[in-house]
């Protein structure tokens, strides 16, 4: 019976192993790009604001407002539009704090005369002690505490978004992803949040300051990161150890 526990210990073991190499030996593969946000966004547009009728001298017209002409406005507007979002982070912070208390105490309480009670007192008392100084308190305390925080972010890159959502006061909900493989090393860029139609620019450009509930990923997977990683046992151990 001891041996079948340690076996199923031990396929455990191996299972949560071998849970993360699918790309063990080659590459890591890309995720699919059918069936997610962005391609059911682009599959159904959803109804049109405004029912606008044009005619052939319209479409043939330069100033027309139609998104194809020359001066028309290509910005991102519906569901299933793109757009490129600008992340440009640069920041530097750096906070520090000092703190420091101190505080001392005296307390004496001497009884020499009261009735010559202290005199009968000694009397019985051992030889040396005497009531002269009957309580005496000294106390004193001190703390002193040091912080300091530093950081410092710089990330340059653009990605293109879909607009997957038309919110009923017109706000535009973004996603995007953006994937690159070099050196069977894949690196991923995701980016999520709620664009103001207004601030996207006329070159169809948006900040990532002005992305509400900005969600920025920049990470990977593949080989290297998997060597940054802690393996799996090691994990299992920091859960369960209690020191």
């Amino acid at each position: 019976m001891q041996r079948l526990r340690l076996m199923i210990v031990g396929l455990a073991v191996v299972l949560m192993g071998c849970a993360d190499d699918h790309h063990i030996g080659r590459a890591p593969p890309f995720s699919e790009s059918i069936q997610t946000t962005e391609h059911r966004a682009m599959l159904s547009p959803g109804l049109p604001r405004e029912t606008v009728k044009h005619s052939y001298r319209d479409n043939a017209s330069l100033w027309s407002k139609q998104r194809s002409s020359l001066l028309g406005d290509r910005r991102a507007m519906g569901r299933g539009d793109i757009l490129t979002v600008v992340i440009e982070i640069d920041e530097k912070a750096e906070i520090s704090n000092a703190s420091s208390r101190s505080r001392s105490g005296s307390e004496n309480l001497s009884v020499p005369q009261l009735f010559g009670i202290p005199q009968r007192i000694d009397r019985k008392l051992p030889e040396g002690a005497s009531m002269d100084e009957a309580v005496g308190l000294t106390s004193s305390s001190a703390s002193q505490g040091d912080g300091s925080v530093s950081r410092k972010e710089k990330l340059a890159l653009r990605v293109a978004a879909t607009v997957v959502e038309v919110l009923p006061n017109g706000v535009l909900s973004i996603s995007g992803l953006q994937e690159v493989r070099v050196n069977n090393e894949l690196r991923e860029l995701v980016v999520s949040g709620f664009v103001r139609p207004e601030d996207i620019s006329r070159r169809n450009e948006i900040t990532y300051d002005k992305i509400a509930s900005a969600r920025v990923s920049y990470g990977g997977r593949g080989h290297i990161s998997d060597m940054q990683q802690p393996r799996v046992g090691l994990q299992v151990l920091d859960r369960i150890l209690p020191f």
